[in-house]
């Protein structure tokens, strides 16, 4: 039996953690380009030169900080707000004529990268606090604040606390798809082990009970205590098995969920001919009709149509009797292929699979149901 282990990671975030550091690289090359273009303006230009030389490293060497949320610690994130607040308080000093005109600070647009890191990080929450930081500190480096300066800060108050509230729904939307597709796996798993119960474990059970009550004796008591576990183990496949969360958390990649797949054939993709698999079922008393040519089908598919049409016999000499006969029919149509099982017993009374099916008995509905997807009865 081959079992192999799939994660699947799902990180809506991730991709804006990318674009913050591009952001920053390119914010960093735009600031120092409009202290360069407008350098003759600055009474003190030795302190705008010693404050983007000190942001350009600290932008290039923190790259590694915004790559995801578990690299960006919250003291990263005090520090790099600590350096866009001082760039802006530090531009009267070094541009005298600052307060009275409307031009950009130091570190220009490179303080909203320190803004939506508060954002990516914390959410909306954190993203208020570090854009009111910042709407104070350009309050206080222009003195008498303009209309322009207004509309700045609560541009970058809006977008910041906007991307915030959207990083919240993301990181939940992920969750409930994570929690989605582990129920999901859950169910598959489940119902193969019911299928796989169903056409070993419960049929020798099954069959132990009725051997010792027609032999009697000790062997009746046997044929009791199976019927009980009979009766125990169908009750446990119908409830369904309690499995552990597959559902993880990582700040660095985002939710994901891990799915064990377990293969009870070894890995076999070429195709089979359904007619060879079949054919040893055919005897005296089951008949097979098959076409004439080859009738292929991935070696998966035949093989629970196989497990499926041996449950279908199975039920005919378990209902209809030892003497009773049955037909095998494989249709190979363009488009699917038909295998049809009949035998010359009673039938089945309307409502009996549905009654079955509460009484925790699988055989239709999850060994020939579930192993061929679809599946038709016809009273004879």
């Amino acid at each position: 039996m081959a079992r192999r282990e799939r994660v699947v990671r799902m990180s809506v975030e991730q991709p804006l953690w990318r674009a913050l550091t591009g952001y920053r690289v390119l914010t960093m090359v735009y600031a120092v380009l409009i202290f360069a273009f407008g350098r003759e303006r600055y009474e003190r230009p030795w302190i705008a030169v010693a404050y983007l030389a000190v942001l350009c490293v600290w932008t290039l060497v923190t790259l590694p900080r915004v790559a995801n949320a578990a690299s960006c610690t919250k003291r990263f994130l005090v520090a790099d707000l600590a350096v866009a607040l001082t760039g802006i308080l530090l531009t009267p000093l070094a541009d005298a004529q600052a307060q009275s005109s409307d031009g950009p600070t130091l570190p220009s647009i490179w303080t909203a990268g320190s803004v939506l890191a508060f954002a990516l990080k914390g959410g909306w929450r954190w993203a208020g606090v570090a854009s009111s930081l910042v709407a104070v500190a350009n309050i206080v480096e222009r003195g008498h604040p303009s209309q322009d300066t207004f509309h700045n800060v609560l541009l970058v108050w809006v977008a910041s606390i906007a991307i915030g509230y959207v990083v919240e729904v993301a990181r939940a939307s992920e969750r409930t798809l994570a929690r989605a597709l582990e129920i999901e796996a859950a169910t598959r798993e489940r119902e193969r082990l019911a299928r796989d119960i169903h056409d070993s474990v419960l049929q020798v059970l099954a069959m132990v009970q009725r051997r010792g009550t027609a032999l009697g004796g000790e062997a009746a008591e046997l044929g009791r205590m199976a019927g009980e576990q009979e009766i125990a183990l169908r009750t446990l496949v119908a409830g369904g098995l309690t499995r552990p969360s597959l559902v993880s958390e990582d700040e660095s990649e985002g939710a994901f969920v891990r799915v064990v797949e377990v293969d009870d054939e070894p890995d076999d993709d070429a195709p089979v001919d359904l007619r060879t698999l079949l054919a040893p079922r055919a005897g005296a008393k089951v008949t097979l009709s098959e076409p004439g040519a080859p009738v292929l089908l991935p070696a998966p598919t035949a093989r629970e149509l196989t497990i499926a049409v041996d449950v279908a016999l199975d039920n005919v000499r378990v209902h209809a009797g030892e003497d009773a006969r049955a037909w095998i029919l494989i249709e190979d149509w363009p488009d699917e292929v038909i295998v049809t099982v009949r035998d010359d017993g009673p039938g089945i009374p309307e409502g009996r699979l549905a009654e079955a099916w509460g009484e925790g008995r699988m055989g239709v509905a999850l060994s020939i149901r579930g192993d061929c997807g679809t599946w038709a009865v016809r009273p004879n």
